[in-house]
């Protein structure tokens, strides 16, 4: 089988998706192959048909592309769910930090933030200094 290819990287990629699909039609239809394959005499209803069959195939391949993107975006939106719930639990957990936390400890915190550009680096976490520091009464 012989068809022009044109070196325009879409044109090629039409091309080759081409020569899949008649390459997938042979084996698919199996005996009904021979009606697949291209002849230089053939007339102009057997292009038609070779092209029906090329634009099924195409459609086949089409469907199942979208049928994995659609998992794909389904997987996607529940990984963005519990991203979004993970965050707004860490950021209750940094609220509630942040209230329990004396204002000693959040100067100290500051300092660090602004000394080391962030606070997940190699500064330590800061340390209750004292009973009077820490809030009376008050339970999580």
């Amino acid at each position: 089988m012989s068809s022009q290819c044109y070196p325009v990287a879409m044109d090629l990629g039409v091309c080759q998706l081409r020569n899949f699909s008649i390459s997938f039609l042979s084996s698919a239809l199996g005996k009904e192959s021979a009606s697949v394959r291209v002849d230089n005499s053939s007339s102009g209803a057997s292009v038609v048909a070779i092209d029906n069959k090329i634009e099924q195939a195409m459609d086949l391949v089409k469907s199942h592309l979208m049928y994995a993107v659609r998992e794909e975006v389904e997987v996607l939106k529940e990984q963005i769910k519990e991203l979004i719930e993970r965050n707004t639990q860490l950021e209750q957990e940094n609220n509630l930090l942040k209230t329990l936390a004396s204002p000693e400890q959040m100067a100290q915190f500051q300092a660090q933030v602004q000394t080391s550009g962030s606070p997940t680096g190699t500064a330590q976490p800061p340390v209750p200094a004292g009973p009077s520091t820490q809030s009376s009464g008050t339970s999580a």
